[in-house]
């Protein structure tokens, strides 16, 4: 569906009959030997040089130099040992992806691919053979990427799953737990614990964060390295994440297992990552109000109370701060902008849930994409409207929207969560929950004179012109995924109509506005309900593109899709 990104594939095998391309070099390819009924995308030819520099370009390299002068040489230390911990979680999440991911990017190393240096920029770029922005699609080989990534056997059905656990009920825990791996035993299946599966990189992982635990004078980042570095090796992350709630200090380091969006199988399986930022702490005062407006914003929301959630903590600390280095997950492809955590909602309900905004990250975003892609997406009048403080602004309670609405429901009967019902359909509902009741929220913010109610029409352009971005990651990816099912939910609206003079959108904003409010009660419903069908009716409906956001995104090509930031391995 995305026009504006060509299907790029390196390789000259032939997918089916072994067959090479008498034109192009000879390279090994990835074969389906990791899953041999692994679903094949039909012979492949070799791409030009200029066809991979095109792709190269989707993504804008930023030098994110930091200034961290204001560390003292201790937390200097620190954050240099915490570096080299978030290279073993994009080792492991390399591996995550794939097993055979190690392999393949040898091949390509020792291949006469005539285009090899950018083969190789691409592989690392995108943590394997797959184009993130482009649905996950081969760009080395034919191999097609599992639904479940490297968390499954890739030959391995949901239904042979669930099958397995109705035979065998007192694996169900271990199955469907965020921290272990399927794999085949002879003729059946077994659950490997990540501890043991990933030994190799979290022990000398968890062997660093405890040097760096004796490093720091900081208590609360003492306790914390320490209990993640026990979290390593017994995958009980609990105690570790409350710790992680308690930080105080300059330094805020998220390190281990969180997010589930590589798992698109099931949703269960959570990947490695690492962001190591360091606080900005007036930015973060200026900021920190706002969570003492949890409690209002959940009061507010416009569904019945049945669906509204006092449950959860609402601490929610806020911190603004520049990442100077990454790992795992948090790597490859589209730049996380901010993040939301802990996703325990044990933790959730106990602590509430931290909210980091990475400063650097997102300015870097609004100056090179979301303010140039203004005058694709509005008329001109409209388009002038875009203010960085309200991309700044919609991130943040995007993030705080992550704490509102259901987490733990009652269904049948029985105490369950919204992921544990909705499995691989949660982050893309999520997601776009995240951004609608962000919007609601800001408007909320604007009605009590917590913020310029003379900049509505500011905030809703920035906000509006801010799906594209996200759709242009792709609409299988779950921030894609969110962005769309807002857009079309809009389109039913009319809160926008098609100017065939400039070829773009105007916007209505009174309609706006009030869409705004009815999308946040349907997905706070549909979330709450625990409905796995009725989820997927709803997606099915809205999370779609028309042939016009197709025809504004297909002209945004000039602009890159994303960034790469270049963090420094060493402060």
């Amino acid at each position: 569906m995305k026009k504006y990104i060509a299907a790029m594939v390196l390789t000259a095998a032939a997918a089916c009959s072994g067959e090479r391309d008498a034109e192009a070099p000879a390279v090994s390819a990835p074969e389906a030997n990791e899953a041999a009924s692994s679903e094949e995308t039909g012979p492949v030819t070799a791409a030009t040089r200029a066809d991979l520099e095109r792709m190269r370009a989707q993504f804008a390299v930023v030098d994110m130099a930091v200034d961290a002068a204001f560390l003292t040489d201790e937390e200097t230390a620190v954050v240099n040992k915490l570096n080299q911990v978030g290279n073993y979680m994009s080792e492991i999440y390399f591996r995550q992806r794939s097993e055979m991911n190690p392999d393949w990017r040898d091949d390509i190393a020792s291949s006469n691919l005539e285009a090899k240096d950018l083969a190789l920029q691409l592989f690392e770029l995108h943590f394997g053979p797959w184009d993130t922005l482009d649905h996950n699609k081969p760009f080395y080989g034919s191999t097609a990427m599992p639904d479940g990534g490297a968390f499954y056997p890739a030959d391995m059905t949901k239904q042979e799953f669930e099958d397995w656990i109705s035979a065998h009920p007192e694996d169900e825990d271990a199955f469907r737990s965020g921290y272990t791996v399927i794999r085949r035993d002879g003729d059946g299946l077994i659950a490997i614990p990540y501890a043991e599966h990933y030994r190799d990189w979290l022990e000398p992982a968890a062997a660093l964060m405890r040097d760096a635990a004796e490093m720091t004078s900081n208590a609360s980042l003492k306790n914390f390295l320490s209990l993640r570095a026990d979290a390593f090796l017994s995958d009980d992350y609990y105690a570790s994440e409350i710790a992680w709630m308690d930080l105080d200090g300059p330094i805020e380091a998220a390190i281990g297992p969180y997010e589930v969006y590589t798992d698109n199988l099931f949703g269960y399986k959570t990947a490695y990552e690492a962001f190591i930022t360091i606080k900005n702490p007036e930015e973060s005062a200026a900021l920190a109000k706002y969570k003492d407006f949890l409690r209002d914003m959940e009061a507010n929301l416009p569904v019945d109370d049945s669906y509204k959630n006092f449950r959860r903590g609402f601490s929610s600390p806020i911190v603004v701060a520049d990442q100077v280095h990454g790992g795992g997950d948090n790597v490859p492809g589209v730049q996380t902008i901010a993040f939301n955590l802990p996703n325990d909602e044990r933790v959730r309900e106990a602590k509430g849930a931290k909210k980091v905004i990475l400063s650097n990250v997102l300015g870097a975003k609004f100056d090179r994409i979301l303010a140039p892609m203004a005058e694709d997406v509005l008329v001109a009048d409209q388009a002038s409207l875009l203010m960085k403080k309200y991309m700044a602004g919609g991130t943040l309670f995007h993030e705080l929207a992550h704490s509102l609405g259901p987490g733990t429901i009652t269904k049948n009967g029985e105490e369950t969560t919204v992921s544990a019902e909705l499995r691989e359909l949660y982050t893309g509902t999520e997601e776009g929950k995240a951004d609608v009741l962000g919007a609601y929220n800001i408007l909320f913010m604007m009605e009590r004179g917590d913020m310029p109610v003379a900049e509505k029409e500011n905030f809703l352009a920035t906000y509006f012109v801010g799906l594209f971005r996200s759709m242009r990651f792709g609409i299988n990816e779950a921030h894609g995924k969110g962005a769309a099912f807002q857009y079309m939910y809009f389109k039913e609206a009319g809160a926008f109509s098609w100017d065939e003079a400039e070829q773009n959108f105007r916007l209505d904003f009174p309609v706006l506005e009030q869409a705004i409010s009815d999308l946040t009660r349907d997905v706070v419903i549909v979330q709450g309900d625990g409905d796995y069908d009725g989820a997927q009716a709803f997606l099915d409906k809205y999370a779609k593109l028309d042939a016009n956001a197709e025809a504004v995104i297909a002209s945004l090509t000039d602009l890159p899709v994303d960034i790469q930031p270049v963090y420094p391995e060493r402060l």
